[in-house]
C-alpha cells in the first residue's frame, strides 16, 4: 500500500506542483489533502504553463484519478473557473473527483476574511484574502457549507441563514463602512453594485446565494464522490496514492511560525486526516525545498536579504506568487528551519528545486544556526515566537557557481560547486536529495542515486 506524501519543507513556493506531476507518472490516485485556492502550483509542460489552485497537479495525467479531499475548503466559483480551463486547453476532467464532505469557501468568507485584514492595516499576517480562515472557522463552529450541500436546496438554505446569523452585526458594520468609503470617492449617488462594494455585496441575499450554488451543485455534481473510500480502495489494491499538500511546513497552523500561518495543516500527518486513509497508509514522505528560501506576506524569516542579492535571486527566480501575483521575500537556504520540517514530517526524501537561479550569485551560504539577541547560539528551530522573531541567521559559506546548469540532465553535468552544495544541505538535514529541479519546465530536473 505505497502511499506518498509530498509536503513543502520551508513557506510555501517550493514547486511542489512539478514535483508532484513527476512523481504522478508511478501513482494512479492524486489527492490534495487540505488548502483552499490560496495555493498556487505552476507545472510547465511542453513549454505550455498551468496554474492550479484546488485542482490536484496530477490532472495533466488523463489515466490518473485527481481527488480533492475532504480537508480542503473549496471555493466553487474559482474550481469552475479552473475546469472551465483545463477544458478550453483540451485537458480532460473526467477522472476529478470531489469529497462530498470537504467545505466550502462562501462569499461572506471572503467578504469578512479582506475586511480582517484591511482593519488590521500594517498589522495585518498578510493572507491571500481568499476566505480561507473563515471557512476554516466556520468548519471548526459547525457552520460550515459542505459540498454535499449544494445537492440539496432545503439544506442549503437553513445552513447559509444559520451561518449568517452571527455574522450580521459584522456585516452590517461594513456595509456602513463601504458607504462611507463610497461617498468620500464621490460615488453616494451611485446605485450599489457587487462592483462598487467590492465585488461581494455585504448585505447577502440569500435568496440569490442559495440559487447561485444550487447551480454550481448541478455542475460540479458528476464529479462529487465518496474520496476516503476511492483511496481505499487504491491503497488495498496496492496502487501507488500521492497526497498532494498546499503551502508548508513552516506555514502549519499548529507548527508554523504562528499567527504567521496558513489556516490548515501542511505537514505531512495531515494527509491522512485531510484525505481520510489511516497513518499506516503512509508510506513515504518527500519534502520539497529550493535552493534557497521565501516567504510571501508578513512574519519571521531569519535568513531575509534586504540587499542586491536577496533583489537578483528574486529577479532570476521570479519569485511573485501564483494565486496574488505578491513579491515574494528571499533569503538564504535556512537549514535549521528545513532539518526542523525534515523531523517534523518524517521524511524520507528530499527534492530541492531552483538551483539553476543560483547560477551567478556565489559565493553561497546556508544559515547553519541562529543566535538569539541575548547572543545564545541556537542549534534548534525556536519553539518560541519571540525568540524566533528577533533571531540572526549564523553561515556557513560555500562556493558559488556560475555555469548556466538548465541543460544539466546528471549528476555529473552539474558544477562541481553545484553538487557540494547539495551534499552539504543532504549532510545537514541527514536525507538524502533525489531530485534536484535545474529550471521551470518538467523535464529540467537532474535525477540522484
Amino acid at each position: 500500500m505505497p502511499g506518498v506524501v509530498i509536503v513543502g519543507a520551508q513557506w510555501g513556493d517550493e514547486g511542489k506542483g512539478k514535483i508532484t506531476d513527476l512523481l504522478a507518472e508511478r501513482a494512479t490516485t492524486i489527492v490534495r489533502y487540505q488548502g483552499g485556492n490560496n495555493a498556487g502550483h505552476t507545472i510547465v509542460r511542453d513549454g505550455e504553463e498551468f496554474k492550479f489552485h484546488l485542482i490536484p497537479s496530477g490532472i495533466l495525467h488523463s489515466d490518473k484519478a485527481c481527488v480533492i479531499g475532504n480537508g480542503v475548503v473549496i471555493d466553487p466559483r474559482v474550481l469552475l473557473s479552473e475546469i472551465d480551463g483545463l477544458k478550453r486547453a483540451g485537458i480532460s476532467i473526467a477522472n476529478l473527483r470531489i469529497s462530498a464532505n470537504a467545505h466550502l469557501i462562501m462569499p461572506y468568507h471572503v467578504l469578512l476574511d479582506t475586511a480582517g485584514e484591511t482593519k488590521l492595516g500594517k498589522n495585518s499576517i498578510g493572507t491571500t484574502r481568499r476566505g480561507i480562515g473563515p471557512a476554516y472557522a466556520d468548519k471548526a463552529l459547525r457552520l460550515g457549507i459542505r459540498v454535499q450541500d449544494l445537492l440539496d436546496e432545503k439544506i442549503l438554505r437553513v445552513k447559509i441563514r444559520a451561518a449568517l446569523e452571527p455574522k450580521q452585526q459584522a456585516l452590517r458594520e461594513l456595509s456602513v463602512q463601504r458607504r462611507k468609503e463610497r461617498k468620500a470617492a464621490g460615488e453616494e449617488t451611485k446605485p450599489a453594485t457587487a462592483d462598487t462594494m467590492g465585488g461581494i455585496d455585504p448585505r447577502p441575499d440569500l435568496h440569490a446565494m442559495v440559487e447561485e450554488h444550487i447551480s454550481y451543485g448541478h455542475r460540479l455534481e458528476p464529479h462529487i464522490a465518496d474520496t476516503a473510500k476511492l483511496c481505499w480502495d487504491a491503497l488495498d489494491s496496492g496502487e501507488t496514492v500521492i497526497f498532494e499538500g498546499a503551502q508548508a511546513t513552516l506555514l502549519d497552523l499548529d507548527h508554523g511560525t504562528y499567527p504567521f500561518v496558513t489556516s490548515s495543516n501542511p505537514i505531512a500527518g495531515a494527509a491522512t486526516v485531510g484525505a481520510g486513509v489511516g497513518p499506516t497508509d503512509i508510506n513515504e514522505v518527500w519534502g520539497i525545498a529550493k535552493a534557497y528560501t521565501t516567504r510571501v506576506g508578513a512574519g519571521p524569516f531569519p535568513t531575509e536579504l534586504h540587499d542586491d542579492v536577496g533583489e537578483q535571486i528574486i529577479e532570476q527566480g521570479h519569485e511573485y506568487g501564483t494565486t496574488t501575483g505578491r513579491k515574494r521575500r528571499a533569503g538564504w537556504m535556512d537549514l535549521v528551519g528545513l532539518r526542523y520540517a525534515v523531523r517534523l514530517n518524517r521524511m524520507d526524501s528530499l527534492a530541492i528545486t531552483k538551483l539553476d537561479v543560483l547560477s551567478g550569485v556565489g559565493p553561497l551560504r546556508a544559515a547553519v544556526r541562529y543566535r538569539s539577541k541575548e547572543g545564545a547560539i541556537l542549534e534548534e528551530f525556536p519553539y518560541h515566537q519571540s525568540i524566533l522573531h528577533s533571531a540572526t541567521a549564523e553561515y556557513e559559506e560555500l562556493p558559488g557557481f556560475d555555469d548556466d546548469i538548465t541543460s544539466c540532465r546528471s549528476a555529473r553535468d552539474l558544477p562541481a560547486a553545484a553538487r557540494d552544495y547539495l551534499a552539504f544541505i543532504s549532510e545537514f538535514v541527514g536525507v538524502p536529495i533525489k531530485i534536484v529541479g535545474v529550471g521551470p519546465s518538467r523535464d529540467q530536473v537532474v535525477l540522484l542515486d
